[in-house]
């Protein structure tokens, strides 16, 4: 095992040897190299007369770059978008990040966290999670409402075992109960990963704060039995709240609560910001300082060694979004876009003029919201209504549908319910 390596682990476990214990056995090899970077760093501040030192080409103290690329982006300069960001992202953009998530969270408040890593967008944030912590076997605490690529990023990369439990009570709450259990359920491996997704991909549901106590406590008293917990929460969709819900993200009310809680915070701008193809995310860790100095240096071998560091005009284009004056008053108008919409579902589904063929999960947040199908089979409603109606949704199992209400116009959203509906008598009516 490189020195470097061997450096951080024993920080780690002079610090904390619970979260040491947590790492997996690439998380344990991990170490950020003191070579190319570290050099140029030294040069950069040094170097007064020749930098010769990094991969660019520069002309006349600029980046070298071409006039037909330059002509669509004269608002920036060639430095903010050419040359390579830190492995760890842009460091204006970090701090403005961190400003921004203690602004959001009062909940952080007091408490120690990192300032966030930048990562390629949010997959590779759970990425990098799954690759330092998760070794075969280990347990993946999952409701049984998910977004699909957590078996890729988990089971399928890392041998991660999915324990499972229902999302919803019979009384339509989130089910705390039934996530203890399954935490407690790995008392004798002594460690698991509890993935918290809110506001929920597929089913836009954000716990109240009565239930957000409940998660928190369950995960204290999980650990108070022994449980190493790696708590995870997937930010994807923060700020979308509508209704009835807690309005920061878990993280801050998890950071700190156990020597055994590592909590751990992926988020992005690609749906807080609307910017989907800008691919920036973040990662974010709560612990001691000595405890955040090994974890970052680990996250930042992982990236210097799969992508080296994220897109630079990306981070510039949201840094200088984050700075706008223009910036809230914005975000809040494309918010309220979102939450009428949400809105008009509920007022459409309200009715009772569906309720002969589905029901509906609760839903208060996000993008989506899920019907759950009383007859027919999920997968063939969904074929059907794009072969006869020209509608596209997403079948989930056997009975649930998905419908992404954010890429539909609040104009459409009647139509839209009436449609799927009448594929659902159509395959009623043929016995299918």
């Amino acid at each position: 095992m490189n020195p470097l390596a061997q450096q951080l682990n024993q920080e780690l476990q002079a610090a904390n040897p619970y979260i040491y214990d947590m790492l997996s056995d690439l998380g344990k090899s991990l170490y950020f190299p003191k070579g190319i970077l570290t050099q140029s760093a030294e040069a950069r501040q040094k170097a007064h007369r020749f930098n010769a030192t990094i991969g660019i080409a520069t002309e006349e103290d600029e980046p070298l770059y071409l006039p037909v690329i330059q002509e669509t982006l004269t608002a920036y300069k060639p430095q903010d978008i050419y040359t390579y960001a830190p492995p760890a992202g842009k460091a204006e953009l970090r701090k403005a990040w961190r400003a921004k998530m203690l602004q959001e969270n009062p909940s952080l408040q007091g408490k120690n966290f990192s300032n966030p890593i930048v990562t390629n967008a949010l997959t590779h944030g759970l990425s990098i999670v799954a690759d330092m912590f998760i070794e075969e076997n280990d347990a993946l605490i999952l409701p049984d409402k998910i977004w699909g690529n957590y078996n890729l990023i988990f089971g399928v990369r890392r041998g991660a075992k999915t324990v499972t439990y229902p999302f919803f009570t019979d009384q339509g709450k989130f089910n705390a109960k039934g996530m203890k259990e399954a935490l407690l359920s790995q008392k004798e491996q002594g460690k698991a990963l509890l993935l918290l997704n809110f506001p929920n991909n597929p089913t836009g549901y954000t716990p109240t704060e009565a239930e957000a106590a409940e998660i928190v406590l369950a995960v204290k008293e999980a650990a108070d039995q022994g449980v190493n917990v790696v708590a995870v929460t997937d930010d994807a969709y923060f700020g979308l709240f509508y209704e009835d819900s807690i309005t920061e993200s878990l993280f801050g009310r998890l950071a700190g609560i156990h020597p055994r809680v590592l909590a751990v915070k992926v988020d992005g701008a690609t749906k807080e910001e609307y910017v989907w193809g800008f691919r920036v995310g973040f990662i974010t860790f709560a612990a001691g300082t000595a405890v955040l100095n090994a974890l970052e240096n680990k996250a930042l071998g992982l990236i210097r060694g799969v992508i080296s560091s994220v897109t630079h005009p990306s981070q510039t284009f949201i840094l200088h979004a984050l700075q706008a004056p223009e910036f809230a008053a914005q975000k809040r108008a494309k918010y309220e876009v979102l939450k009428r919409r949400a809105v008009k579902v509920k007022e459409v589904l309200d009715s009772g003029k569906y309720n002969d063929v589905w029901e509906y999960y609760p839903f208060n947040s996000g993008y989506f919201m899920c019907l759950k199908l009383k007859r027919v089979h999920a997968e063939k409603l969904r074929l059907h209504l794009l072969e006869h109606y020209g509608v596209g949704v997403i079948s989930l199992g056997e009975k649930d549908v998905r419908i992404a209400f954010s890429c539909v116009e609040e104009r459409d959203l009647a139509e839209l319910f009436e449609l799927i509906h009448r594929g659902v008598k159509d395959l009623e009516a043929k016995g299918v």
